[in-house]
Parts: structure tokens; C-alpha cells; sequence
């Protein structure tokens, strides 16, 4: 018997939507024409003073930090550093926005958001000198690994933050990208998954004109990267990238409609990579040099700066505050990454799986062995002499 032939099948005869008709009405999902600016209009008047003045002095602390990084990596004490000089107020509000019991889950170019978030600077450098693991412990300081495969964090924090609604905790997750990574597949299945799931989580996309060396313009024929939210059913926001201001509110808002089970939001910042990719990017070979220049003159700190000084609300004085602070933290990253750390070899085996394997028993075992042989061949020749 088929289950037309089932007794009342006749009355079951489900009629679906035309495949042409939307599920949900794209209207309210599409970002605005502009990115969002809240400096240097009217909406800067909303803002609290203290938090505003909290923005500023993270932002010249993370200014310090690029800096600082950068210099280590051409004195050989890190061995690449993707800096995020031009994208602070990206990386700083991001860190602001989450509550402690929140995640974060940044890319390779996120290392200032972990330290905004809390992280000992050396800890968030650690992968990026060729040290130990990740540097820090994921769980404690609610921060995943740094992801060097471009987009591959976006559907971890989306399992993450799904899983925490199954069980009833207040969790939201905030995952970090570039423009880059919006051309990956994982990018997608992360994005159709939050959606359909209505995950807590917001996705928020750096978009620095390159990856690497590819001009956006390469990447995608969208009106802006915040327009591929629709297709997936959840709202776009674009805003500005460099108005920490504009992207800390329009994080807050996204974190809140997360948060009270609103769902996913995809948010792009518009923003510039002031520097290179990295220390070994020659980006003199896609970008001239007034390109630069141009963004030189929407730089995030000097915007914030500017809107400060100019409302009454810090002087020279304040500035000056949060210059020497942002030295003191930059002198003692300097002096800890220049002392040379002390590795265990055997530390290789500590952290692969949760039981070791047989295999690894035997690696580990004829680790040890070689180590203490070599430890009594140093011992044999020190009491020759």
C-alpha cells in the first residue's frame, strides 16, 4: 500500500509555495545604501562620554601593540605578524562588546582583539613566534585559537553558539573575518547554518580592499558583502569600518538580537589595511602609495581624537595619558619576547589527544630515550675534562 492509498489520503494533498516566493520578506534584511557612521554626526551625541573615552585609549594602546608587534617580527623574535594597523576600531569593539561568558573566535589578523579581550599579549603571540600550541588556553579566557586557514572558525563558532542555545546558556558567539574569507565555502555553510538554526551569533567581516592581493572587486560582483546576509535569511549591516563608535553600536546591537533569540547577523566594516599582509608582503606591487594616503586621513584614532577633543571631553593631557600607557605595555611585551622562552621537547606530546595513543606512547618513549642519552653523553663529557 503506498501512502496514497493510505485511508484519507485523498484530503492530504499539501500545496507548497511557488519555489519564486520568498520565505522572508528581504525588505527588512538589506543593509543600508551607506555604511553607518556615528562620528562627526548627530548620533555621536547618544554616545556615552566613558565609553567613548575607553574606545580612544584602547585604540592608541592597539596602535602601540601593531607597532611593537612589527618591529619583533623584523628584529626575528616572531616569525610573521599580520598586522591590524588601520583596522583598531574593528578589532577593539569587537572585544567590548561581548560579556565575559560570551565567545570570540578571531582569525590570524585578530591577535589585538584577544588582547583588548584580555589576553596577555605575549600568550596571543605565542603561535605567531612558533612556539607551543595556541599560546592559551581557549576555554579559559573564552577566545578560540587563533585560525590561520581563512573562514574555517566561522562554522566552529556557529556550532558553539547553536550548542550553547540547546542547553539554555546565554551565550553569543562574535567570529571574525576578512574579506578574503567571505570567498570561502566554509563562509557559507557557516552563514546558512546560523541562519537556519537562528544561532547566536554575529559575523563580522574586516573588509580591508585586499586579500592579500586581490582587490575586493576580484572577489565578488555584490553590491557589498553585507548584501550576501539576505541570501541567507538574516539582516546585513554596513558600517563603517574606521568609526569605533559606528561599529561598537552596531555590534551591540547585533550581540543584543542575538543574545534575546533574534538570531544571526552578518556586519561589514569597512576599513584599510594600512600595512602589508605581512612582514613578507611587498605591497607596493598592487597599491600605490596615495591609495594609502587617502585612508591615512580617515585613520580611526585621529577620527576619535578629533571628535573628542573637539566635544570638551579629552585634552592634551589625556592624550598624553594614553600614549604612556600604550609605552608601558609596549616596553614590557618588548622585554618579555626578547628573552628567549624555554621549550620541553616532550611537550610535543602533551596536548595531541585526551588519551595518548599507542603510537604516541612509543614517539614519546623514544623521545625520552634520546634525551637522556644525550643528557648522559653531556655528563660523560664534562667529568673528562
Amino acid at each position: 500500500m503506498t501512502v496514497q492509498e493510505l485511508p484519507g489520503a485523498a484530503a492530504y494533498r499539501p500545496t507548497p509555495p511557488p519555489a519564486w516566493k520568498p520565505i522572508t520578506d528581504p525588505a527588512p534584511l538589506l543593509p543600508d545604501p551607506e555604511p553607518y557612521r556615528v562620528l562627526g554626526t548627530d548620533a555621536v551625541a547618544d554616545m556615552d562620554p566613558e565609553l567613548l573615552l575607553r574606545l580612544h585609549a584602547e585604540l592608541v594602546r592597539g596602535r602601540r601593540y601593531n607597532t611593537q608587534a612589527t618591529a619583533l617580527t623584523k628584529q626575528g623574535r616572531l616569525a610573521v605578524y599580520p598586522s591590524s594597523t588601520g583596522q583598531e576600531a574593528c578589532e577593539i569593539a569587537a572585544a567590548l562588546v561581548l560579556e565575559e561568558r560570551d565567545w570570540l573566535f578571531p582569525s590570524y589578523r585578530d591577535t589585538l582583539a584577544a588582547v583588548a579581550r584580555g589576553l596577555d599579549p605575549v600568550e596571543a603571540l605565542t603561535l605567531l613566534r612558533g612556539d607551543r600550541h595556541t599560546g592559551y588556553d581557549p576555554r579559559e579566557h573564552r577566545i578560540a585559537p587563533l585560525c590561520t586557514p581563512l573562514a574555517t572558525q566561522l562554522p566552529h563558532a556557529v556550532g558553539l553558539a547553536h550548542a550553547a542555545r540547546l542547553k539554555g546558556d546565554d551565550v553569543v558567539a562574535l567570529a571574525m573575518v576578512g574579506d578574503g574569507g567571505t570567498s570561502e565555502g566554509d563562509f557559507h555553510e557557516a552563514l546558512n547554518f546560523a541562519a537556519v538554526w537562528k544561532a547566536p551569533v554575529v559575523f563580522l567581516v574586516q573588509n580591508n580592499g585586499f586579500a592579500i592581493s586581490v582587490p575586493l572587486a576580484k572577489q565578488t560582483a555584490a553590491p557589498s558583502l553585507a548584501h550576501k546576509a539576505v541570501g541567507y535569511g538574516m539582516p546585513g549591516r554596513l558600517v563603517d569600518g574606521n568609526d569605533a563608535a559606528a561599529v561598537h553600536q552596531v555590534l551591540s546591537e547585533a550581540v543584543a538580537r542575538a543574545r534575546r533569540g533574534g538570531g544571526p547577523t552578518l556586519i561589514e566594516a569597512v576599513t584599510y589595511r594600512m600595512d602589508a599582509h605581512t612582514n613578507a608582503d611587498d605591497a607596493t606591487r598592487y597599491r600605490v602609495d596615495s591609495e594609502v594616503e587617502t585612508w591615512r586621513a580617515h585613520d580611526p584614532v585621529q577620527l576619535l581624537e578629533r571628535e573628542l577633543t573637539g566635544r570638551g571631553l579629552l585634552d592634551d593631557e589625556g592624550i598624553e595619558q594614553a600614549k604612556e600607557a600604550a609605552e608601558r605595555m609596549a616596553a614590557a611585551l618588548r622585554d618579555r619576547m626578547n628573552a628567549d622562552p624555554e621549550l620541553t621537547p616532550m611537550d610535543l606530546f602533551t596536548h595531541v589527544y585526551a588519551e595518548q595513543t599507542s603510537q604516541l606512547r612509543e614517539q614519546a618513549a623514544a623521545l625520552r630515550a634520546e634525551l637522556d642519552a644525550e643528557q648522559d653523553h653531556e655528563h660523560s663529557a664534562e667529568a673528562g675534562r
